[in-house]
């Protein structure tokens, strides 16, 4: 872990985001339980998620099916997604920096990659679960799943240590559960809410944020 102080070159940098709760200001996959779940079975699913019980490659699946969820009906909520008034510039800052930036979200491909081209952002690398419609129905691929963990549909620490150059300074941005295991193994972390509490209560380096602004204030400063 950096020093807060530590001043660093942009070129050896890498930036891995969060996608839900960090860069949008919601959870998508949570908000399209509640539109289109046909009952609310979800709920005992995201409980049993919540104490470990089952993965989220488990719950996601079991939750998928109990919605009435079309491509049409998808891209049509889709829009309504709201950014972090603070992403793009943040981004754009890194793009100019030529600092390298990855998505790593236990959310899905398709759906990520749509609201970003719906917000006009372009070349930013996204790692997520598959999502595809065949017939209009949702097929879904966890290419990313670890099989020795069942925790997380993608294994986002196996993503970030594949794409992290071995003298590269690992910056990571997240708020969730499943950001506490990748954050370990990043120089600096920015941390709110569950990723937050962790890193607090195991005295672990972070520095703590509510939105993007203070994100890019500090790399602003920091980055040299």
């Amino acid at each position: 872990m950096l020093d807060k102080n530590t001043q660093f070159n942009p070129r050896k940098c890498i930036v891995f985001f969060d996608f839900d709760n960090t860069i949008a200001t919601c959870d998508v996959f949570d908000n399209m339980l509640l539109l289109f779940s046909r009952d609310d079975r979800w709920v005992e699913l995201e409980k049993k998620w919540k104490s470990g019980r089952i993965g989220s490659r488990t719950c996601m699946e079991y939750q998928l099916r109990g919605m009435d969820l079309s491509k049409k009906s998808l891209d049509a909520y889709l829009p309504k997604i709201k950014f972090d008034p603070y992403f793009k510039t943040l981004y754009k800052f890194l793009l100019a920096k030529k600092v390298k930036t990855v998505i790593l979200s236990d959310n899905f491909d398709y759906i990520l990659n749509r609201i970003l081209k719906i917000n006009g952002v372009k070349r930013l690398k996204v790692l997520a679960n598959k999502l595809s419609f065949l017939r209009d129905k949702i097929v879904t691929d966890y290419p990313f799943k670890n099989k020795d963990c069942q925790l997380c549909a993608h294994c986002k620490t196996k993503n970030l240590l594949a794409r992290a150059p071995k003298d590269s300074i690992i910056i990571y941005v997240g708020d969730g559960t499943s950001d506490i295991c990748p954050a370990k193994n990043a120089h600096l972390v920015f941390a709110k809410d569950n990723l937050l509490k962790h890193f607090k209560d195991n005295k672990l380096n972070h520095i703590a944020f509510h939105n993007l602004k203070e994100v890019f204030n500090h790399l602003k400063r920091k980055l040299a």
